[in-house]
């Protein structure tokens, strides 16, 4: 508790953190816009060198809900120490914001039997023509690159983002391209957020 008192008289830390806040209600906003667009101008299916040679597999359990776990354990990290709160919400609202950029650059259709979304939460997060990259990949690696410095959780979030990139396979709801490239792609995030947000990063690590 005294923690909590001590950052909540730090008006940087006040600040730092509302300004996270917005920054990821924005990215959200830009992302539903670019999965609206996607949906628009989605093209033909194209074939795939696992989706097509694997069949649908019934995961929709561990696709939907295994974020909300995910993200409940990220919470109870952050809460434990809040300091690590304006760092995760801008790295993640970066993060958000370039798959945006991303998804409206290149307009490939769903696989023709991928699993169906019955989830109307998540449909709110995903049109299932926003492909490339896999966000169930790419945020859980996140986490790994911002907990690097605790082992455990380094091999745990990687161990997640490995599996949620099976599961979206298994489902055939992402490329196999999708879920490869967002390993690279995220850990490009990851230094971009290391270099624009340096003194949340540095409150982080205190």
């Amino acid at each position: 508790m005294n923690n909590y008192r001590e950052l909540l008289k730090n008006t940087s830390f006040v600040l730092s953190t509302i300004i996270g806040f917005v920054l990821l209600i924005l990215s959200l906003i830009v992302n539903y816009y670019a999965g609206l667009y996607a949906i628009e101008k989605a093209s033909l299916a194209v074939t795939d060198i696992i989706l097509s040679n694997i069949p649908v597999y019934d995961v929709d359990v561990l696709f939907i809900y295994g974020p909300f776990v995910l993200w409940a354990f990220v919470i109870i990290l952050s809460l434990i120490k809040p300091q690590r709160i304006p760092f995760i919400l801008k790295s993640i609202a970066l993060f958000i914001l370039i798959r945006s950029i991303f998804i409206t650059l290149t307009h490939i259709g769903p696989f023709p039997d991928s699993l169906p979304l019955d989830s109307d939460l998540l449909k709110k997060f995903t049109s299932g023509s926003d492909l490339f990259f896999s966000a169930h990949t790419g945020l859980p690696f996140l986490m790994a690159l911002i907990f690097q410095e605790y082992r455990q959780l380094l091999i745990l979030f990687t161990v997640i983002a490995i599996f949620f990139g099976a599961i979206v396979l298994m489902a055939h709801l992402h490329y196999s391209i999708d879920v490869l490239a967002a390993f690279f792609i995220t850990y490009t995030i990851y230094h971009m957020a290391c270099f624009f947000f340096k003194k949340d990063k540095e409150m982080f690590e205190s």
